[in-house]
């Protein structure tokens, strides 16, 4: 698992608008650019994202959609037991602003051959996660 934790000061709320907005990624977001569909749980996402030198595109199922506090979704490569990643962010009220926590849960029989792709995984959760803070910042 891999977990990725910043403070942003300001509120649940403010955050989740920014989080929510999936279709403003591409502007503030180093990692996603392209993201559409719909916050509701069951729904299919559509992720276009850099990782590593390439840009892959990821259809993840949205699995927990509750505003100002979680979103979470499951992408899948090929098949769950191939390899899943279940995605979250967690919104924290904290004193003066928000702990937001993301993380992956990685399954699969394929987890251990990509160690060095998480590894960079995670160092890509901070920078989402400053990139993320310093957009609600600055708004």
């Amino acid at each position: 698992m891999i977990t990725a934790k910043t403070e942003i000061a300001a509120e649940p709320e403010k955050v989740w608008a920014v989080l929510a907005d999936l279709a403003g990624y591409p502007s503030w977001n180093p990692f996603v650019t392209e993201a559409s569909g719909d916050l509701t749980e069951g729904a299919t996402l559509t992720l276009r994202m850099v990782v590593g030198d390439t840009t892959r595109t990821f259809t993840p199922t949205v699995l927990a959609v509750r505003p100002d506090e979680e979103l979470r979704w499951l992408g899948v490569l090929y098949s769950r037991r191939l390899f899943g990643g279940e995605h979250s962010f967690e919104l924290r009220p904290v004193d003066g602003g928000t702990e937001v926590v993301q993380s992956e849960r990685f399954t699969g029989i394929l987890v251990p051959l990509l160690s060095n792709t998480l590894t960079k995984t995670e160092r890509d959760f901070h920078a989402w996660n400053t990139a993320l803070k310093d957009r609600v910042e600055s708004s």
